[in-house]
């Protein structure tokens, strides 16, 4: 194995604002607390304060969600230690993607393992406690219920959701897997690895029931043994810690304020928003449904239903049956500050630009900021596909190239005649600058047509060049075959690997080999894009 780094900015993957980001740009300096360095944890770590009533509640929760889960020892040790005041967390979230939908869930977890790791080192007073947060009260079926593998989308259908109608899906029973089963395990193959990948999909699948308990076994049997502890925020005791906040959201609605601001402030910077708050941040959950909480002159409306509270109603509904209130994506992030002792949010690019919205709402209502470290992203390439690039000439750098733009730069390589108009077009401007000057010493209304004449000369030489590069193409076509054909490999549907794949193409593959491989070769400290070479 052997790993190689590019600057995320040079992938053309990566917004503008998460390079700036990685890059501690000036104008992206007030949207966040610590920059990700290991020296800037020790500030993170005197920053954050977590009550001993809280750990007690965390821990009695975490150990009631695992009672029907078997746990390796370093799970155990790790729920444990929560319960002591030197013991702290990293977190990354996720939603309940089937078989763990893309590729990058792992670089995710694997970031989140390491980073803990890491600290343990820097700081060994201290103690620190991956966390995998599962997105349990989500209600995006669509967006969850497939992955991919050798180019085939494996998908779970079921009749009785439609349009996302039943609810948070960490709920929903794993009716109609046994058909999933039998159609990934025809794809496996007939190997020992694919047997074991199989029967991994049954244990968690099939013999749990429901999405949630599946999730959590799966995790847990892929990352039980380096410590991971999966949390499930649908939980009524940690939902009671959050009370406070649910309340100030029904009542004073500060998070719109705030995030609404802060999001106003980076557009000014010219960063796209990401999210929008709402009024109020907040579901209403109750079995098959998630709706949205509205506020109308003092009355409480779920929305899609007949339900309305008065504002001491909905007080008394919340202290009565915390388990019913569901926070959006605005408010999902400071659930989990609240109720854990976290230091670090580890997400992909689209969850940091968020977060970066939220800094000002959580200074308001005096919680922590954590660091913000953007996962760690990679792309998997075998030793046969690496030779290929070689035997093509194709560096790394370049097949991160947007195709066209590939095509156009190894033609040009590659052909017998000079298909850069380059300097001809140099040498037409300086022939114009003279024309320009006789033009301005004669008759300066000549300086028009001049122009005219310039802009005309080279637009036709651009034309030649197309019309020039064109012909090249179609006469070296098998090449350009060549060239498409290994990067469709390396970036499926023109997309990071680890957008479309799932692990289990690379398992079959590696087998039980793959994960400490991954684990050897990223690190969530290195801002760099990360190609790993199999």
């Amino acid at each position: 194995m052997s790993k190689h780094y590019l600057p995320y900015k040079e992938t053309g993957y990566f917004s503008k604002l998460i390079c700036d980001y990685l890059d501690e740009d000036e104008a992206v300096k007030g949207f966040y607390s610590n920059f990700p360095s290991l020296e800037n944890f020790k500030d993170q770590l005197e920053r954050k304060h977590f009550s001993q009533e809280n750990r007690s509640v965390l821990v009695s929760a975490l150990k009631a969600q695992y009672k029907n889960t078997e746990v390796d020892e370093a799970v155990n040790s790790a729920l444990n230690s929560l319960s002591e005041k030197n013991t702290f967390t990293v977190t990354t979230g996720h939603q309940l993607n089937l078989f763990t939908g893309p590729l990058y869930f792992l670089y995710k977890i694997i970031s989140t393992i390491k980073l803990a790791e890491t600290l343990k080192e820097a700081y060994p007073k201290s103690n620190f406690v991956p966390v995998y947060w599962m997105a349990t009260e989500d209600h995006d079926f669509d967006e969850i219920n497939y992955f991919r593998i050798h180019g085939k989308k494996i998908q779970w259908n079921r009749e009785d959701v439609l349009d996302n109608n039943k609810g948070a899906v960490g709920a929903f029973d794993t009716f109609g897997l046994e058909a999933i089963l039998e159609l990934i395990c025809a794809e496996f193959g007939t190997t020992q690895i694919a047997k074991d990948l199989c029967t991994l999909f049954e244990d968690a699948y099939i013999n749990q029931d429901n999405l949630a308990n599946a999730t959590r076994f799966l995790a847990n049997s892929l990352f039980g043994k380096y410590g991971l502890v999966i949390v499930d925020g649908n939980d009524k005791d940690l939902k009671r810690v959050f009370t406070p906040f649910i309340e100030q959201e029904l009542v004073d609605q500060i998070a719109y304020k705030y995030v609404t601001a802060q999001a106003e402030e980076l557009e000014n910077k010219g960063y796209p928003v990401q999210v929008n708050a709402r009024e109020i941040n907040l579901f209403y959950l109750l079995p098959n449904s998630r709706e949205r909480i509205l506020e109308k002159e003092g009355q409480f409306y779920i929305n899609n239903t007949d339900l309305v509270f008065t504002k001491d109603a909905i007080i008394t509904e919340l202290k009565e049956h915390p388990e019913r209130f569901s926070p959006n994506v605005i408010m999902r992030p400071l659930y989990q500050e609240v109720i854990l002792p976290n230091l670090a949010y580890i997400g992909g690019g689209g969850e940091i630009a968020y977060w970066l919205e939220l800094k000002s709402f959580f200074d308001k209502v005096n919680v922590t900021f954590p660091v913000l470290m953007l996962r760690n992203s990679a792309l998997l390439i075998t030793q046969k596909q690496h030779q290929k690039l070689n035997k093509l000439d194709l560096s790394l750098e370049e097949i991160f190239l947007k195709q066209n733009d590939l095509i156009n730069r190894k033609i040009r390589k590659i052909s017998n005649i000079d298909v850069d108009f380059s300097q001809q077009k140099e040498h037409l401007i300086r022939q114009f600058e003279d024309l320009y000057k006789i033009a301005s010493e004669t008759d300066a209304s000549f300086l028009g047509a001049v122009k005219a004449q310039e802009v005309k000369q080279l637009k036709g030489l651009d034309n030649l060049e197309k019309r020039l590069l064109t012909a090249q193409k179609k006469k070296l076509g098998d090449h350009i075959q060549r060239f498409t054909s290994i990067q469709n490999e390396l970036f499926p549907s023109q997309n990071l690997q680890e957008r479309v794949m799932n692990f289990s193409e690379f398992y079959l593959e590696h087998g039980d080999k793959l994960i400490p491989a991954l684990f050897e070769a990223l690190d969530p400290l290195d801002n760099r894009f990360t190609v790993i070479i199999l």
